[in-house]
C-alpha cells in the first residue's frame, strides 16, 4: 500500500464550494486507507470539530488547515495553509480571525506579509490550485513571473516550509502545468506534494458540488463558471491511485504522508478552560463558592442545624447543599458557578430582571446563590438531572434576561472578561426542505416564481424524503416538483448554508479565543461571532453561557415600574399573593398575552383543567408539550383531575414519583425517580 495523506480537501463548510460533510470525508479517507486527512475549507476552521470527532472515532489522524484568500496590489489569489501541530493551529486560527476582522462579512482581507508575520515556522504552505498564487501566475504571466512569486513565498515562510502543490484532474493541461511547477520547485530548491484538490468525498457527489457552485454564483448549471473539473475527479483518492497519476514525479505522493505525520494532532488538545475567577481575601474558587452558598442558604433556610436535627426542611436543605458542593468540587466547576453568579449580581445591581432556568432549577446551590428562584429542596427535585459525576462536560445554566436590556449584560461580560477572551457563538444555518428545493430549482434554471411555488408544496417541518413520498388519493405524488430538483434537494438538505449568531450563547476562555476558534463579523453591525455553533463549542471543550432574551420579563418589569410610578406601590414579584380572581380568569381562558398559556392548545385546556393554585399552572404548561401529547398523557390527567377516572399506579413503588401528577408521568425528573425507586438506580 502506498502511504498517502490528502492535504487539500474542502467540505461543505466551504459554503457552496464543497458538497460532502466532514464526517463523509473522514469515512471515505479511512476506507481508502489514507494515512491522514487535512481539512482546508476556505478562510476558516468551520468544520474542524465535526471532522475531528468523526476522525477520532475511526482512528484517522487529522491535519487542520485552510485555503486562505490573499490580497496583493491588484489581484486576489489563495494559499493552502496547514497547521504544524497545536502551536501552528493557534497561529492559524489567530491569522484567520485577523483577516476576517480586517475585512467585512464574507470578505476577509490579508496580505502575504500578514501571513508571514503570523507563521513563525509553524505552518506548511502549499502553493494551491488554479487560484493559487504560483499556479495562477504561471498560467497568466508565465514561468518567470511564477518563479518570482514562489521565491516570495520562500522568503516569507522559509524554504523548508513551502511546498509546490501538484494535482491532476484529467484535464489535458494538467500534465504540462505540473511539469512547469516541478521545474519551478527545482529552481527554488523546494519540494513538491501531490494532492487532488478535493471538493467531494466520492465521484457521485460531483453533481451536487456543481449545483452548489451555481447557487453560489446565482446562476444556472448551464451558466456556471467554476474551477471544478468537468469530470467527477475532484474526489478523495487512494495512495495507489495517486501514485499512478504522479508516477512522473517521484516522492510527491509519499511526502504527503510525512508532512501529515508531522502536522497531525488531536483537536482535544486545543480545549481551553475558564479564566481564574478573581476571588477576594486570598480565597480559592471553591472556598469562595462555599462562602457565597453558605450566606445564601442561611438567608433562605436558616442557620445550619445541630447534628441531632434530621427531618426538617432546613436539615434536608443543608445536607443537599453539602452533597452538591462536594460534586462541584469533585468536577472542578466552582469557577463556572462563580461566573454565572457574577452575571446575576450585575443584573441585580443594574435592576435588570433575570433568572436561571432549565435543569439548574434542580440545584439547591443555584437557589442559594440567587441564580434560580425555585426551591429545589422543597420541590423534591433531583440534582443529578443538572450535574452528575457520571456525565461529561460542564453544567448548563441558562439565564433568562429581559430582552430589552440583554445587550447591557452581553457588554458587561465583554468588559469583565475582555473581548479577546469572550465571544458569541454561531448558529450554523443549514438547508431545510423548502430552501433546498428553492435553491436546487434555481441551479437547474427554473424561474424565481416557479422556485417559490415548488418550495411551498413542501412541508417546512418535514424532510424532503418524507414529504416527497406522500401521495394523493390517486396514488400520485401530491406535488409537481421535477424528480431532479427533489434528488438534489434531498442531497443538500442539512448542509451548512451560512453562519448566523446564536440567540444568547457566549464562551469565555482563559486564553485569547481567536487562538481556539476563528472569529468573523456577524450580520449585525459591529457584532463578531465564532465560526462554531454551540454543539461544536461544547465538543471542543469551550465553556458556553446562555444569556437569553425574554420579552415577558421586560413586560413584567415595565408593569412593576408603572405601578410604582402611578400608585407609589413597590411590588415584589416573589411575594405576590395567590389571587383567586386571577385563577378565575385563567379558568375561563382569559389569557391572551399571558406568557406560556396563550396558545390555542393552552386556552382549550385551561377550562378543563381549572387551575386553582400555582402548581396546577406548572402541570398545565407541562401537559401541552410534544412528549405528553404524543405519549397520551393529556386526557388521562384531565380525567383524573376532574374525578372522571380513578387515580391508579401500575406498581405501588410508582406512587412516590407520580403522586403529585395523579399517576401520570409528565416530567423528566419523574422518570429518573422511577428508575431509582423501581430499579434501584443511583441518582447519578
Amino acid at each position: 500500500m502506498v502511504a498517502y495523506a490528502e492535504l487539500h480537501c474542502h467540505s461543505n463548510f466551504s459554503f457552496l464550494a464543497g458538497s460532502s460533510h466532514p464526517e463523509e470525508l473522514a469515512d471515505e479517507a479511512q476506507r481508502l486507507g489514507l494515512t491522514a486527512l487535512a481539512l482546508t475549507d476556505f478562510n476558516g476552521l468551520y468544520g474542524v470539530v465535526r471532522f475531528s470527532e468523526a476522525a477520532r472515532s475511526i482512528g484517522l489522524p487529522t491535519v487542520f488547515g485552510s485555503e486562505v484568500t490573499v490580497q496583493s496590489a491588484d489581484t486576489t489569489h489563495s494559499l493552502v495553509i496547514l497547521a504544524d501541530g497545536q502551536p501552528g493551529y493557534a497561529r492559524l486560527s489567530r491569522a484567520l480571525s485577523l483577516a476576517q476582522l480586517a475585512g467585512s462579512k464574507g470578505d476577509p482581507r490579508c496580505t502575504l506579509e500578514d501571513l508571514s508575520d503570523s507563521a513563525s515556522g509553524h505552518w506548511w504552505v502549499l502553493t494551491g490550485c488554479q487560484q493559487g498564487l504560483v499556479p495562477a501566475t504561471l498560467m497568466q504571466l508565465g514561468p518567470n513571473a511564477a518563479l518570482r512569486e514562489l521565491q516570495r513565498l520562500v522568503a516569507a515562510f522559509g524554504r523548508d516550509r513551502v511546498l509546490v502543490e501538484l494535482w491532476n484532474h484529467g484535464d489535458p493541461l494538467d500534465s504540462a502545468r505540473n511539469d512547469a511547477l516541478v521545474e519551478l520547485a527545482a529552481r527554488s530548491d523546494v519540494s513538491c506534494v501531490a494532492t487532488n484538490n478535493v471538493h467531494y468525498a466520492t465521484p457521485s457527489a460531483r453533481r451536487l458540488a456543481t449545483a452548489m457552485a451555481a447557487v453560489n454564483q446565482r446562476c444556472s448549471l448551464s451558466e456556471v463558471d467554476i474551477h471544478l473539473p468537468a469530470a467527477a475527479t475532484a474526489h478523495l483518492r487512494s495512495g495507489a491511485e495517486q501514485s499512478r497519476h504522479f508516477a512522473r514525479y517521484p516522492g510527491a505522493v509519499e511526502l504527503t504522508a510525512e508532512i501529515a505525520s508531522a502536522a497531525a494532532f488531536d483537536l482535544a488538545l486545543v480545549a481551553p478552560k475558564l479564566p481564574p475567577y478573581p476571588c477576594p481575601n486570598g480565597l480559592d474558587e471553591m472556598q469562595f463558592l462555599r462562602q457565597l452558598t453558605q450566606v445564601g442558604a442561611t438567608r433562605r433556610y436558616g442557620e445550619r442545624p445541630h447534628a441531632g436535627e434530621d427531618l426538617s426542611i432546613r436539615a434536608r436543605a443543608w445536607r443537599t447543599i453539602d452533597h452538591e458542593l462536594a460534586v462541584v468540587e469533585q468536577l472542578g466547576f466552582a469557577g463556572y458557578f462563580l461566573v454565572v453568579w457574577d452575571i446575576v449580581q450585575f443584573c441585580l445591581q443594574a435592576d435588570i430582571y433575570c433568572q436561571g432556568r432549565g435543569s439548574a432549577a434542580n440545584s439547591a446551590v443555584c437557589y442559594s446563590l440567587g441564580i434560580t428562584k425555585a426551591d429545589a429542596v422543597s420541590l423534591g427535585l433531583l440534582f443529578e438531572r443538572f450535574l452528575s459525576p457520571d456525565r461529561d462536560g460542564p453544567p448548563d445554566i441558562d439565564l433568562d434576561i429581559e430582552s430589552g436590556r440583554r445587550e447591557e449584560v452581553i457588554q458587561y461580560v465583554f468588559q469583565r472578561y475582555g473581548r479577546h477572551h469572550t465571544a458569541q457563538v454561531a448558529n450554523v444555518i443549514t438547508y431545510r426542505a423548502r430552501s433546498a428545493v428553492r435553491d436546487m430549482a434555481r441551479a437547474l434554471g427554473y424561474a424565481p416564481g416557479q422556485q417559490d411555488a415548488w418550495a411551498k408544496q413542501i412541508d417546512m417541518w418535514r424532510t424532503i424524503q418524507t414529504d416527497a413520498a406522500d401521495t394523493g388519493p390517486d396514488g400520485r405524488p401530491d406535488h409537481n416538483i421535477p424528480p431532479l430538483v427533489l434528488e438534489l434537494a434531498a442531497e443538500i438538505e442539512d448542509a451548512p448554508r451560512h453562519l448566523g449568531i446564536h440567540s444568547g450563547g457566549m464562551v469565555i476562555c482563559d486564553r485569547p479565543v481567536i487562538e481556539v476558534c476563528p472569529v468573523e463579523w456577524g450580520r449585525m453591525k459591529d457584532r463578531s461571532v465564532l465560526q462554531w455553533d454551540k454543539e461544536d463549542c461544547a465538543a471542543a471543550g469551550l465553556v458556553k453561557f446562555d444569556l437569553l432574551g425574554l420579552g415577558m420579563l421586560s413586560a413584567l418589569h415595565g408593569a412593576v415600574d408603572l405601578v410604582q410610578e402611578h400608585k407609589g406601590v413597590t411590588i415584589d414579584l416573589a411575594t405576590l399573593p395567590q389571587d383567586d380572581d386571577v385563577y378565575t380568569m385563567l379558568c375561563r381562558a382569559d389569557t391572551v398575552g399571558v406568557f406560556q398559556i396563550e396558545s390555542r392548545a393552552q386556552m382549550a385546556t385551561l377550562p378543563r383543567l381549572k387551575p386553582r393554585r400555582f402548581y396546577d399552572l406548572v402541570v398545565e404548561v407541562a401537559l401541552i408539550r410534544p412528549g405528553p401529547i404524543q405519549g397520551g398523557s393529556v386526557h388521562p390527567y384531565i380525567r383524573r383531575r376532574n374525578g372522571q377516572e380513578a387515580i391508579t399506579y401500575l406498581h405501588p413503588l410508582l406512587e412516590n414519583s407520580l403522586g403529585k401528577t395523579l399517576g401520570i408521568p409528565l416530567f423528566q425528573e419523574q422518570l429518573m425517580q422511577m428508575a431509582i425507586d423501581v430499579a434501584g438506580f443511583t441518582p447519578s
